[in-house]
């Protein structure tokens, strides 16, 4: 299994003025964007870590999931929430001639925690022997960063600024995440059921 990230979040779509805002640095000044670069790296940082931490795409984008065998062929649980549409399905045999199957042929199953790909009739498409299925879809809560719920719009700003403060930092005392942030994300951390559930 395989997350690939197909389109970055643009540069236009992130927080840089929220998080000047937010570090309280000066402005009207010549020099104003002098960091952007350096700020705009540590927001997508915080929100890489952020969606690592919590399995939620904050900024709408596509993503495609490889996958070599279903886990279950009746429904393919997708790795990250939410999802907003499913843009294709791709058979791919083991010498890379790729087949696509017909949109009428599975459908999403839109959740908060755990969307899915399923079948239209009994199963889904049988995946080639050492093929794989390429499932690209759009996850994100938008394509505006106020599309993105305000808890999780607080904890990535906090924790841009944590990184921006710590910048120097090499020791795991001052550099690990704050508990601010831990306790914003929690409500959107996955539930592990053990055994693999």
């Amino acid at each position: 299994m395989m997350l690939i990230e197909e389109t970055s979040v643009p540069t236009a779509a992130l927080p840089i003025a929220e998080l000047k805002a937010h570090l309280r640095l000066g402005s009207g000044f010549a020099d104003d964007s002098l960091q952007d670069d350096v700020l705009e790296s540590f927001l997508r940082a915080a929100i890489a870590a952020v969606e690592g931490r919590t399995g939620k795409v904050l900024i709408e984008r596509s993503l495609t999931y490889g996958v070599e065998a279903w886990r279950r062929v009746e429904t393919q649980a997708l790795p990250v929430a939410p999802v907003n549409a499913i843009e294709s399905v791709t058979l791919v045999d083991r010498l890379g001639v790729e087949a696509q199957v017909a949109p009428s042929a599975y459908r999403l199953v839109p959740d908060s925690m755990s969307p899915s790909l399923r079948p239209v009739g009994n199963a889904l498409p049988t995946i080639p022997s050492d093929g794989r299925a390429d499932v690209r879809f759009l996850a994100g809560y938008g394509p505006e960063w106020g599309d993105c719920p305000a808890d999780l719009q607080q904890a990535v700003l906090l924790l841009a600024a944590h990184y921006y403060e710590y910048r120097d930092e090499t020791a795991l005392g001052g550099g690990c995440m704050p508990f601010g942030v831990t306790s914003l994300i929690a409500r959107y951390r996955p539930l592990r059921l053990g055994m693999g559930q």
